[in-house]
């Protein structure tokens, strides 16, 4: 058999390089698959102001001293995508495009991706007025008109969340009514900030280095200095399903979670682990960051994820190694 890795990171965004930085530290060598392109959703960021440490700091910068960091205590880092996991057989076998690899334990970080209205315009204007997080880039938005793209849940917390900055926000939904909670549709609706359009879409993000606007489904114009689409995150798990537990939307179900479901009356018939929090419903294999997490998605807390499951699946391999 080739090598046997002790143990292998899948995903080179905040989570999986904080989970490297601890594993090398411990002398465990991982070798981490850090994706192509590589980065996660920082490397599309521009400005991060409320990462501990760093009072401005870009978002590919931030990624490359993590990067950097890990190297350093010998992490092997290769950009490549797995394409394949058996997680039913020990050693866990995972799969390239060009090779395969085991390893004894699996830590998955792999994050999750928002979802974009799939305009040019908008993809061009990332990060440079466009953004899928309020709570990432609210701040540069002071005394700012921006419109929130969305009806859910996430739309409603965005707008809301953007009151604190700016002077006015939109919501613009392609629909008559939302499908957000009613609590929510309340709030939005009873805030003096806030204004509502219903039967809205956006053909167009105008502006040429910022966002100075967006072009309306027919001819009508909104002037908005930004645009926050809030409909929704994909998490990057598909090359998992069937290989460990995933909830309806595609998030890992690891321990804590289970826990969690177990509280509100839900069953699984998978055994967990409630020894380890960050651990899937297979033994040996863990998860952390934005492809467990669908509430916060923030650098900071992907990064403490990361670590908890580090130290989680060293404790685990100290104890199920072989003499």
């Amino acid at each position: 058999m080739a090598n046997i890795e002790k143990i292998v990171i899948i995903g080179g965004g905040p989570a999986g390089l904080a989970t490297a930085i601890y594993n090398s530290r411990a002398n465990l060598k991982p070798l981490m698959f850090g994706g192509a392109p590589y980065g996660g959703q920082l490397m599309l960021t521009s400005d991060v102001e409320n990462y501990p440490g760093f009072d401005s700091v870009l978002g590919p910068d931030l990624i490359e001293k993590m990067r950097v960091h890990a190297k350093k205590f010998g992490t092997n880092i290769l950009d490549k995508n797995i394409t394949k996991v058996d997680f039913t057989k020990k050693p866990f076998e995972l799969y390239s495009s060009d090779e395969k690899y085991f390893s004894n334990a699996v830590i998955i970080t792999t994050g999750a991706k928002a979802i974009w209205l799939g305009l040019e315009s908008e993809t061009r204007l990332r990060g440079k007025g466009v953004s899928a997080c309020a709570t990432c880039d609210g701040f540069f938005f002071k005394d700012k008109i921006v419109g929130v793209v969305g009806g859910g849940d996430s739309a409603m917390e965005e707008a809301l969340f953007l009151t604190k900055f700016a002077s006015k926000i939109y919501i613009l939904h392609r629909r008559d009514e939302f499908r957000a909670s009613q609590i929510m549709q309340d709030r939005v609706k009873n805030h003096p900030k806030i204004e509502i359009l219903w039967n809205t879409e956006i053909d167009e993000v105008l502006g040429e280095n910022k966002v100075e606007g967006i072009k309306l489904t027919g001819t009508r114009q909104l002037k908005v200095d930004g645009l926050f689409i809030a409909i929704g995150h994909k998490p990057d798990t598909d090359v998992f399903k069937g290989q460990i537990e995933l909830d309806e939307k595609g998030y890992i179900v690891t321990s804590q979670v289970e826990a969690l479901r177990r509280v509100s009356g839900l069953t699984s018939k998978k055994n967990y682990d409630f020894k380890y929090q960050t651990m899937t419903s297979v033994a040996g294999v863990f998860a952390g960051g934005d492809c467990v997490d669908h509430a916060y998605r923030q650098a900071g807390t992907a990064v403490g994820m990361g670590i908890a499951a580090a130290l989680e699946a060293e404790r685990w391999l100290d104890l199920n190694s072989k003499p």
